[in-house]
């Protein structure tokens, strides 16, 4: 709910209206313009990548011998002595 003498803070030192603005003696004729200043864009750099890619950036397939065609690992028998 709100308090009813929530209005006495105009009252209170600092919370009056700002002073006012000193008077402009002067316009300049033309007004003056600011000069854009261009942003330059860093410039772009294709990094290597540890591994060979085709085309579409993806690493390329090498055949494993640890591997199987579906990329599982081939589980070697164990061998008992």
């Amino acid at each position: 709910m709100r308090d009813k003498k929530d209005n006495a803070t105009i009252d209170l030192p600092g919370f009056g209206p700002p002073p006012a603005a000193p008077a402009v003696l002067e316009q300049d004729a033309e007004p003056k313009r600011r000069v854009r200043v261009r942003k330059v864009a860093l410039k772009q750099v294709q990094l290597e990548l540890l591994e060979p890619t085709d085309a579409t950036g993806l690493p390329v397939w090498t055949r494993d011998a640890g591997l199987d065609l579906s990329g599982l690992p081939i589980w070697a028998p164990d061998k008992q002595a």
